[in-house]
């Protein structure tokens, strides 16, 4: 595996997202309908399907680029609490990258770490509220530890998969504090985050992609 990663490979990223989102949907719907509004698989679903249909008629140059026309198709497309999350992640990405023409694993991890930040500024997440923090924060923070370490990006990327799912798996006994799935409470317990589960799919996504 390369250790820098361009638009080409941040596109196949993309693509194989969208993929995973096609192919999960109706378990994400079903994980939303016990604790949500039963809608994230399907709103989803829609907005990445917009985005690979717009990055298909013209792929931008840069990475940057690429990733904010990713964030602003998601929030014009995308319903629910996941479109402006989203946006707002892929969008908080493309300000790091900037102009680059090409990221290393260590602009990966300031680029994720990003949309880390993007998401806790939208939601107003943290630690344990039973949201896609709770499987992106380990995520971000595995990445960044194996990048220091001297880890290769590749390594470090299955690393980040393996905190993305632990954290998803965690959400299942937590109680919801935030979004809609708060409002049942005890009754949110033994049901998995829809939004961690799908976040855990972009990191998949990108173990699978950049390479």
């Amino acid at each position: 595996m390369a250790d820098t990663v361009g638009t080409e490979a941040l596109h196949a990223w993309i693509r194989e997202f969208a993929r995973l989102i096609a192919e999960h949907k109706d378990l994400l719907t079903e994980l939303d309908s016990a604790i949500g509004d039963a809608d994230h698989g399907v709103n989803l679903h829609r907005g990445m399907s917009a985005v690979v249909e717009v990055l298909a008629k013209e792929t931008p140059g840069r990475p940057g680029e690429l990733l904010k026309r990713t964030g602003m198709t998601l929030v014009s497309t995308v319903g629910g609490a996941s479109g402006p999350l989203y946006g707002t992640a892929f969008l908080r990405m493309s300000a790091i990258a900037g102009d680059a023409e090409t990221l290393d694993g260590a602009d990966l991890a300031r680029v994720l770490r990003a949309a880390l930040d993007g998401v806790v500024a939208r939601g107003k997440a943290q630690a344990g509220d039973k949201t896609m923090y709770d499987a992106l924060a380990p995520a971000v923070e595995s990445l960044e530890e194996s990048i220091a370490a001297g880890q290769p990006l590749g390594e470090a990327l299955d690393g980040a998969l393996r905190a993305a799912e632990q954290g998803r798996a965690a959400t299942i006994a937590m109680v919801a504090r935030k979004g809609r799935a708060s409002y049942l409470g005890e009754r949110s317990a033994g049901h998995q985050d829809p939004g961690a589960t799908s976040v855990t799919l972009l990191v998949a996504a990108a173990a699978a992609a950049l390479a």
